[in-house]
């Protein structure tokens, strides 16, 4: 079965988040624990804690079904070590919220080397970074989502992701997110249906279908192989629609979250109609 859905917004509490995604029809939804674009956030109050559990059980969300993501600020592979012990302990505070919410899967960004390591040290770095945080929590896989290959960032190629995976201790609390337009503009045509079936053939093959823990459905403004990262509306971008058909008909993601991140959530509720009706 498919559980599609949208990252929806935590604003006022992150008890709202599955209001909101009940709201537009999710059946799946992603969300900020904590304001993405700050380091530092007041703790969650057990009443925080105990209406968010709530709601989850009363609109039917399993907390396999719910991708949180962390802060944009978080590099764990960075280069400079002050910076990467702030990103080690902010990705140990998200794991640590996710612990609390009852949440099984934290996605996050693997990381960049900013111009000032290889891209190899950048990866043993960012396992590195996952091993410490792994160590101190439980229960929460951390789930690294695959790149555009957008400036400096590592995690744009399968065999980055497999890299990494391979270097971290517990394998049974890592994974993978496979973002569409990301997939797309790192250089792997999915839009076209020998490039669909080659791409995740060879997705399988390095990574492992085994590791996929969730997606993030979203069209793309940028060109294949453009490693630029620009999202669009399912159907308004460069991919078209076909990708979405083929992935709502193919079994291998069933059972796991779907994740929107177009730019108008105001097309959420009509996204999230419009590719189950794609479903034959």
């Amino acid at each position: 079965m498919k559980y599609v859905g949208a990252h929806v917004s935590a604003s006022g509490g992150v008890e709202n988040a599955p209001l909101n995604a009940h709201k537009i029809g999710a059946r799946s939804f992603a969300l900020f624990t904590k304001n993405q674009k700050q380091w530092l956030a007041k703790p969650f109050t057990a009443e925080n804690i105990q209406k968010f559990k709530a709601n989850c059980q009363e609109f039917g969300y399993s907390p396999d079904l719910i991708l949180p993501h962390d802060s944009y600020l978080i590099n764990l592979g960075n280069p400079v070590p002050e910076n990467l012990t702030k990103s080690r302990n902010a990705f140990l505070d998200e794991m640590q919220r996710c612990e609390q919410l009852g949440l099984k899967l934290l996605n996050f960004h693997p990381g960049a080397h900013l111009k000032q390591i290889s891209e190899s040290q950048c990866l043993e770095t960012i396992a590195e970074s996952i091993n410490m945080v792994l160590e101190k929590t439980r229960d929460v896989t951390a789930v690294i989502e695959n790149t555009a290959g957008q400036g400096s960032n590592v995690g744009f190629k399968f065999e980055h992701l497999a890299a990494i995976i391979e270097m971290v201790d517990d394998k049974s609390r890592i994974g993978v997110c496979l973002d569409t337009c990301h997939t797309y503009t790192a250089g792997y045509n999915i839009k076209s249906e020998e490039g669909y079936i080659s791409t995740f053939e060879e997705f399988d093959r390095i990574v492992g279908f085994n590791y996929l823990k969730g997606m993030h459905l979203n069209d793309s403004k940028k060109e294949l192989g453009s490693r630029v990262d620009r999202h669009d509306s399912i159907g308004k971008g460069l991919m078209g629609i076909e990708v979405f058909r083929r992935i709502m008909n193919d079994p291998r993601f069933d059972n796991m979250p779907l994740i929107l991140e177009t730019p108008d959530d105001s097309l959420w509720e009509e996204e999230i109609k419009l590719l189950y009706s794609l479903q034959e």
